[in-house]
């Protein structure tokens, strides 16, 4: 695992908001594809639509910083507009900065355990 930092991240879609979070998600992915040190930015939704699961890997913590900084300044508001967080666990080492950031939403952190490299 190294550096590397991942989370997965559960979400509650407000009623209504399904196609608009799809078109949101649309726009995150494609101005996520230009970030240095993205490794995964994956979305799975539940069969009724309410659920989005959110799987995203990074390089290390400064790939991860400057993704959510990026987010939070273009994306945040409208995010939060459309969806509620329910869950969101972070796997890895992330550094004191990026725990900061995390810590704000409510992250559960859980580090390696049984190393398979």
């Amino acid at each position: 695992m190294g550096d590397q930092i991942s989370w997965q991240v559960e979400l509650a879609v407000k009623p209504g908001q399904l196609d608009n979070f799809r078109a949101l998600t649309g726009d995150m992915v494609e101005s996520t594809r230009g970030e240095p040190g993205v490794l995964s930015y994956e979305r799975f939704v539940t069969d009724d639509g309410k659920f989005v699961h959110v799987y995203e890997r990074y390089a290390d913590s400064a790939a991860a910083l400057a993704h959510l900084r990026k987010f939070g300044k273009n994306f945040g508001e409208r995010f939060l507009s459309m969806v509620d967080r329910r869950r969101f666990s972070v796997f890895g080492n992330p550094s004191d900065q990026l725990r900061e950031l995390l810590d704000g939403f409510g992250a559960t952190y859980l580090r390696p355990f049984g190393d398979f490299a």
